[in-house]
């Protein structure tokens, strides 16, 4: 079976855009802060891809537990050292969405700076590079065509036993349902946020590690990714893992095939323009589903059901 290039490029980038979203709905299911460092997170993933592969000369693949670990790391750092703080001191909605921006800051600072020091110290490209020449091949495709939903097939299993097997998944869902009722039934609600977080940072991480294998990677590429990822989570139904994975999909897919299709229509001038797409979608959802695709199809399940 021969697949449309187009159609191949969709998969891979829904399928790590995906592991994007569900990563930014489980901290807002949690904490209720819409993170502004999540592409940061991927961003680590990206430069831990670029030193595995060419400063240790690794498969790039080998990277993917360390960029788990750094970036589930990073994202328990700014939940524990940042965000709890100004919970604790019943900081509002505005005050924690600038803290998040400002750790991201920190962040996209950081990231620049180890690019350069990779770039001077051993003298590779650091910069609007790419790794797809890295990839291994399977039957005439690209190993991350195969990798990139797995994966996600994968951490969605894993989760979906974890919230429904578990009892930590148990103490998660009622958390996310009541925090307070929760504690009060003796569940750690800290320790939900706590895992939460790096489980979040740590989706992100994967997702960036293999990034680099088909797209540009930069200090700045998960900033940039922002938007469609907010676009996703939105879409889908931020208070809904499932409704990330819907909205992963769907956004990645209408921007990689909307792109080209505007571009073989008016021109390929547009192509800059392609974060209109997923900001097109996400507007239309909020004015029309303002809870996301999720909460629309329970209630038709609902009423299927009735």
């Amino acid at each position: 079976m021969v697949i449309d290039p187009i159609y191949r490029d969709a998969l891979i980038f829904a399928s790590l855009l995906t592991l994007l979203s569900i990563g930014l709905t489980l901290t807002y299911l949690t904490t209720r802060v819409p993170n502004f460092a999540h592409g940061s997170f991927a961003t680590i993933g990206i430069y831990v891809a670029l030193t595995i592969s060419r400063v240790f000369k690794h498969n790039v693949y080998y990277g993917l537990p360390l960029s788990f670990l750094l970036g589930g790391f990073t994202a328990l750092a700014q939940y524990v050292f940042i965000l709890k703080p100004l919970l604790k001191r019943n900081a509002s909605i505005n005050h924690l969405m600038v803290a998040t921006i400002a750790f991201e800051l920190i962040l996209l600072a950081a990231l620049n700076i180890y690019a350069d020091f990779l770039g001077r110290v051993f003298k590779i490209t650091s910069r609007y590079f790419q790794l797809r020449g890295l990839d291994f091949q399977y039957a005439g495709y690209p190993g991350l065509l195969i990798v990139a939903p797995s994966l996600v097939a994968l951490i969605c299993l894993i989760l979906y036993i974890v919230l429904t097997r578990t009892k930590f998944g148990i103490a998660m869902r009622a958390t996310i349902e009541n925090p307070s009722l929760a504690e009060t039934l003796g569940v750690n609600a800290n320790l939900v946020y706590t895992v939460s977080w790096f489980l979040a940072g740590g989706l992100g991480g994967l997702s960036g590690n293999l990034l680099p294998l088909w797209f540009i990677g930069n200090p700045d590429t998960g900033s940039f990714m922002l938007v469609s990822i907010f676009a996703a989570s939105t879409s889908g139904g931020l208070y809904s893992l499932s409704g990330a994975l819907i909205g992963g999909y769907l956004i990645g897919f209408a921007e990689v095939l909307g792109t080209s299709r505007l571009a073989s229509l008016i021109g390929v001038w547009i192509i800059p323009y392609r974060p209109i797409i997923p900001l097109t979608v996400m507007v239309l959802t909020l004015m029309i589903i303002p809870r996301g695709l999720s909460d629309l199809a329970s209630r038709i399940v609902g009423r299927g059901a009735s």
